[in-house]
Formats: structure tokens, sequence, C-alpha cells
């Protein structure tokens, strides 16, 4: 089975410091692109925090701090990165709940406009979960018949998420080789921003999903309490967030000026 694509799709992996996509950095990045004639390209780097590794994360990964002292920041590296996706859809496991959003808040730390408006995802442990429910290293052995060599390494990993993929296409005749198919299948919910903070209602409009706003549509609560906007500006959330929130608050301005 070859994935039939209409533009080229990265599949990546992302080694960081911890889990909170706020506050976290990147210490190893793998991306492998599919082409729609089958080529194929991939490139990883280590890359320096700036932060310090907890001794915990490190033995899940073995990234040490020595390891990536003197290796490049994540903005020293953000223009290279962003040529190598910014034409194509996004692939991952457990992509669209932390390594996307994850590489968003870099992107954005590094002053480069990252979005996802032009672009689908297609998360593999979705279409993992929804069908036999198990980790990457199960997925591998149950789709691929092969054990996880490396498991944690961002260049392991992202190459058995790419080849489990495939697999998962080959064994379930329902899952149509389609991008955008796929990335429909593995959305989990109409989220607005990568973290959740806001998402669709049933009659499409953008609403809080958290705090005592909840279920409230977001621009009438930016209408009725200005300063709402400010203390999420100020607050400790994603920078996709507050980006998202600032563009409905721009948008539903320049509806009432137009």
């Amino acid at each position: 089975m070859q994935l039939k694509l209409t533009r080229p799709i990265c599949f990546f992996d992302l080694e960081t410091t911890g889990t909170n996509v706020a506050k976290d950095r990147i210490v190893e990045i793998a991306i492998l692109k599919v082409y729609p004639n089958g080529n194929k390209e991939s490139k990883t780097w280590l890359v320096n925090p700036e932060m310090e590794i907890p001794p915990q994360v490190v033995a899940i990964h073995g990234i040490s701090n020595e390891k990536v002292a003197n290796e490049p920041t994540f903005k020293q590296l953000s223009k290279e990165i962003y040529k190598m996706i910014k034409d194509s859809d996004l692939g991952g496991y457990n992509s669209d709940r932390f390594d996307i959003p994850l590489l968003a808040e870099e992107m954005l730390r590094a002053e480069i406009d990252f979005d996802m408006k032009n672009t689908v995802s297609v998360d593999v442990q979705t279409i993992f979960h929804k069908m036999e429910k198990r980790t990457l290293e199960a997925a591998y052995k149950f789709y691929c018949d092969k054990s996880l060599v490396d498991a944690h390494s961002a260049e392991a990993d992202t190459l058995a998420t790419y080849e489990v993929l495939l697999s998962q296409l080959d064994r379930y005749p329902e899952l149509e080789n389609n991008i955008k198919k796929l990335s429909e299948f593995t959305t989990r919910k109409q989220s607005v921003d990568f973290a959740g903070f806001i998402v669709l209602d049933e009659e499409g409009e953008e609403i809080f999903s958290f705090g005592k706003h909840k279920g409230k549509k977001v621009h009438a609560v930016l209408e009725n309490e200005p300063g709402y906007f400010g203390w999420i500006l100020n607050a400790d959330f994603p920078l996709y967030t507050k980006k998202v929130l600032t563009q409905i608050k721009l948008s539903k301005l320049n509806n009432k000026l137009g």
C-alpha cells in the first residue's frame, strides 16, 4: 500500500524536556517527508532547549543536557525546519494533542508565523486507538510484525509511525487512502486552537471549552467582558491559543467596521 497524496506529508516526532506544551522545549526532532511520487526525504536534528532536561525525562529518551549543550537552538533551526514542512500536511503519533501544539509554540517563539489553516494532519495514534487501542510499540508489532528498536528515539519512532499507517491502510479497507479523509478520521473534536481551549459548537461557532465561560461563544465573551481577552494574553496559555483568540477578536472587529 502506498499513500495517495496530492501534496507532500511530513511525518515527524519530537523528543522534549517534558509534556507541558506552553513551557517545555524540543530536544530532538525527526521529519520524514513523503512526496506524491513516492520519494522520501528525512532529517533529524538535536536541539539545545535552553533549559534543563529533568533526569526522569533523560531516562526516557536518553538525551542528556551534555549531549545537546553545543547543538543549535530551535530558533537557529526554525527556518530550515519550516522550509521542509511549510508545503506539507503533517502526520505523527499523538501529534494532534502534543507534537503539533508544541511545534507551533516553538515556531511562534522563533517568530515564524506557523499556521494550520491550509494544512491537515493525520494522527496515527487515533487510528490505532479507534481500531485496536494500544501503544506505538504494540502498534508496530501488531501491524508490521516488527519489534521497535530504539523506542523514544525520534528517528525510529518517526519511521515506525509511517510504516504503521501504511499497514493500517492495508488492514482496514474502510480507511480511505486520502490524507484529508484520514485527517477527518483522526480528529477527536473540532478544536480551533491545538490545545482545545477554543472549540466549535454545533453551529460551527467558536466557544470556550474551559473556565467560567465554558460553552459560551467567544465573540460574545470578548464583547461583554473585554478584560477576559487581556487576562488570557497575560496568563500561561499556549502562544497558538493566544494567536487564535486574537484572530477571532480582529475578525469580529473588522466585521463591525465593514
